[in-house]
């Protein structure tokens, strides 16, 4: 079997396990009576995120092979994420937040680190066989984004989106793709005698481009954005979920099959990645990351006036800009950091934005979010919600594009098309 081969089925693996309670947990948590700690439960993956890839990258790097941390970490991962399911199957109703919360936190401590080394698994092999990750790697990670819509479709499809079941179903991926990690090509550790000091190894150095004006914004501004990253993920399906107590959407698509309705911006997240590279030489980081912001303005807005009837056109087209939204700002500021900072902190940069994103702002985002919901949504109520919710969601549009106009005047950048070549 060929490397590329073998680095597709660990990627749609990685990213399966990720897409079997992601998108759904919410709506379970609120048949558990648990929806207003939902915030909670998806910021868990951003405090975590603050440190456990650092802790485990130093492991991989000085000690355990990263292929063989890699398998670890999903077993252990796989084993609470059961726990959690066997917990919730056993409670019943009676679920109460505390145990469930702290199995779930074990898992996610787990996982969310091997974000970070199944990518230096994936470089490491592609540098070995000679190829150019560059070229490479990009059409590969594609299917990590067809394994978490296979995996949405197939929790949706069985019917345990709004159960316990999806926990079991994410912890019997992540045991298959812990035997598979160990069958991945070997990773060298550093056996020098020469330890970088702490904060090398945790890549605080890359807090160095604070200093620069221009750095300090942009990272300021993508921890600011990087609020909007998970709302749509803790809340999106127990909002869909929501009119299934208002007899004219009950049997509608949607409501049934919220997950596969929420996949869709999914299949549009790989669809973007290609349009990157167009936008981003032609129009500059600046233009590419206000379109990214005025996509989450669409995103959180058309949910908010859309349903599942007649007006689910506007949530499949909400699903349609969510492409835009994450690709545009993820990827893009990604590849702006890459071009923008010295190489020997490249690495320790890629760090930080990933830090100010998908630590501090998504769990500044995902709380700050829970609580505009319990602001406006009152879960015990027998009577529908829906204007409640919507309340919500035109909350986070205005948010989105406050920041927006601020950005725009605030980030001064000289667009450079030869720099992204």
């Amino acid at each position: 079997m060929s490397i590329k081969v073998r680095l597709i089925i660990m990627n749609f693996l990685q990213f399966a396990v990720w897409g079997a309670y992601l998108t759904s947990m919410g709506s379970y948590l609120v048949n558990v009576n648990l929806a207003s700690h939902i915030g909670m439960f998806y910021a868990m993956q951003g405090i975590v995120s603050l440190f456990m890839p650092a802790i485990l990258g130093i492991i991989a790097d000085r000690w355990i092979p990263a292929q063989r941390l890699l398998s670890f970490s999903h077993f252990t991962a796989a084993l609470f994420m059961a726990l959690a399911g066997y917990y919730g199957m056993t409670a019943g109703a009676d679920v109460e937040f505390g145990p469930l919360f702290t199995i779930y936190s074990l898992s996610v401590g787990f996982y969310m680190p091997t974000l970070a080394l199944s990518n230096s698994v994936a470089y490491t092999a592609l540098d070995k066989a000679g190829l150019d990750t560059i070229k490479t790697f990009p059409p590969i990670r594609i299917f990590g984004t067809i394994g978490f819509i296979c995996s949405m479709w197939m929790v949706d499809l069985l019917g345990v989106q709004n159960t316990y079941g999806q926990f079991f179903a994410c912890a019997l991926i992540g045991l298959v793709y812990s035997m598979y990690a160990l069958t991945l090509p070997a990773c060298p550790i550093c056996k020098s005698g020469k330890n970088k000091s702490l904060v090398e190894a945790l890549g605080l150095r890359a807090f160095t481009l604070f200093k620069q004006k221009k750095m300090a914004l942009f990272f300021l501004f993508s921890m600011l954005l990087g609020v909007s990253l998970q709302i749509t993920n803790g809340f999106a399906n127990p909002y869909i979920s929501s009119f299934s107590s208002i007899p004219e959407y009950a049997d509608t698509f949607g409501v049934q099959h919220a997950n596969i309705l929420i996949s869709l911006s999914q299949v549009s997240e790989t669809l973007c990645i290609l349009l990157i590279p167009f936008f981003l030489k032609r129009f500059g980081i600046k233009r590419v990351m206000l379109i990214a912001m005025f996509a989450w303005v669409l995103r959180f807005g058309l949910f908010g006036t859309g349903n599942p009837g007649s007006g689910v056109w506007m949530f499949v087209l909400s699903m349609i800009v969510y492409g835009v939204a994450f690709d545009f700002f993820n990827i893009s500021g990604s590849l702006f950091v890459d071009k923008e900072t010295d190489k020997n902190i490249r690495s320790s940069a890629q760090g930080l934005f990933v830090i100010m994103t998908n630590g501090f702002g998504a769990t500044i985002g995902t709380l700050g979010a829970q609580a505009v919901v319990n602001h406006f949504v009152d879960f015990g109520s027998e009577v529908p919600q829906i204007m409640q919710w919507q309340s919500a969601w035109f909350v986070f549009a205005g948010y989105a594009l406050a920041v927006a106009v601020v950005f725009a005047l605030v980030f001064k950048y000289k667009h450079q098309p030869e720099k992204m070549n």
